[in-house]
């Protein structure tokens, strides 16, 4: 796979190389330089397949020109060792699982592969012949799940060292307690202001030169593009089990948008899939874009849906890309919804009232979408919904919804007892880089 930058300037790279990157030099995101539609009966011959089968498939299409198949076989046997049910609700309504993963949540899919490819693509990201230098920082922003996700993926891995920036008093005690209490390989770094702040002082990171030279930087946010190739997974399978030419619409969660991202990119490789709902809590700026055509960026306002609370969503530039800019054709596949926190509790009790399904804040934002799904020009009777994190992890806020107790998995539980180990800084790169 041939890797570009949404900006045009960088020079072109290999998978390898842009997954030991994270960000391209001239500030963009790697994107494929091509996503080519895999043919009919291609898709066909996976329909009704398993998860892990299908995941194999699309890793060797996209990425077998640069590892073999045994390895990738392996490596996705190895990530997304857990189920991904689709749960029915009613006809033409359905919620799919993401959060049976380690740290549950649906980041788990992505970090947990991304942490093997590094694996696989460091030292011959510079070709062969290259020989591994130790001692890789992982830089990533959380709004709550990713850094969870992230640290557990790389905790204990030799040669690498995770630093997780999050805003502090601005993600739930289950959240910080996943990523806070490991220790070892992990820094959590409590950062005074806004996930917005979080996100700036890590771009600002890659992008320091002088940094960079003393410092191996790589991403694990959804900047990373080893990432975003793994959520293309599911999207693939979620389609695959619905019957043939009933239409499907997914409804997407976004505060970042690196998840819609892969949606769209499995969708542009021929995924049978009709339309997308970008589902968003308050924080809408993508919403309004498609509304009006301007794209502004505000400070983000805390919500019950915090890993929602992005102001400023980085892959934004990505969607821009694999659009060619054209606002018409991303209406034409992408509808934008926006929810406030009452809306949010509501679903949440509606969820629970009529279909006895306990849902987190960010999967009741998914369900409201599906709503918005019924597009006069593309009939969609089959609703995905995606579920992207376990309820107990919001308990504050589900518990008064549904009027019942959450039980806390003993995972949770154990991280919430431990001791936190956190570092705190304001929201300036020069006191992230002299903690770096």
């Amino acid at each position: 796979m041939i890797c570009i930058s949404t900006r045009g300037v960088a020079p072109a790279v290999r998978f390898r190389q842009a997954v030991v990157a994270g960000l391209a030099p001239d500030g963009g995101l790697y994107v494929p330089a091509t996503l080519e539609r895999r043919p009919e009966h291609w898709w066909h011959a996976l329909r009704g397949a398993s998860f892990r089968d299908v995941a194999v498939a699309m890793a060797e299409s996209l990425l077998g020109d640069e590892f073999a198949g045994t390895d990738l076989a392996t490596l996705v046997a190895d990530a997304l060792n857990f189920p991904l049910p689709i749960v029915r609700l009613a006809d033409g309504l359905q919620a799919m699982e993401l959060f049976h993963g380690p740290t549950f949540a649906f980041k788990d899919i992505g970090a947990r592969t991304l942490a093997r490819l590094l694996a696989l693509s460091d030292g011959g990201a510079a070709g062969s012949g290259g020989t591994r230098a130790e001692g890789l920082t992982i830089l990533v922003a959380t709004s709550g799940d990713t850094g969870s996700a992230v640290a557990q993926a790389f905790w204990g891995v030799a040669g690498t060292r995770v630093v997780v920036l999050y805003p502090e008093g601005q993600v739930s005690a289950v959240q910080e307690a996943q990523f806070t209490t490991l220790g070892g390989n992990v820094t959590a770094v409590a950062v005074s202001g806004t996930f917005d702040d979080c996100q700036r002082l890590a771009k600002q990171a890659f992008a320091d030169e002088t940094l960079r030279q003393r410092v191996r930087l790589t991403s694990a946010n959804s900047i990373s593009l080893g990432r975003l190739i793994p959520q293309m997974f599911y999207y693939a399978y979620a389609a695959l089990q619905l019957p043939p030419g009933a239409g499907v619409a997914v409804s997407v969660p976004s505060g970042n948008f690196g998840n819609l991202v892969a949606g769209v990119m499995a969708w542009r490789l021929g995924a049978p899939i009709d339309r997308f709902v970008a589902a968003t809590n308050v924080n809408d700026t993508v919403p309004r874009y498609l509304d009006t055509g301007v794209y502004e960026s505000r400070p983000s306002i805390a919500t019950v849906a915090n890993a929602m609370d992005v102001g400023a969503p980085s892959n934004f530039e990505r969607l821009q890309w694999l659009f060619g800019g054209d606002r018409t054709a991303m209406r034409g596949l992408i509808t934008g919804n926006v929810h406030g926190d009452d809306e949010v509790r509501g679903a949440i009790a509606e969820l629970h009232r009529r279909y006895g399904y306990v849902a987190d804040p960010h999967t009741a934002i998914a369900y409201l979408g599906t709503q918005a799904s019924r597009h006069p020009n593309t009939p969609a009777p089959q609703h995905l919904f995606l579920a992207t994190a376990h309820p107990a992890k919001f308990r504050d806020v589900v518990e008064p919804a549904i009027g019942e107790t959450v039980p806390l998995p003993g995972a949770l539980a154990e991280a919430i007892a431990r001791p936190r180990m956190v570092t705190r800084i304001g929201p300036a790169l020069g006191q992230l880089a002299n903690l770096l």
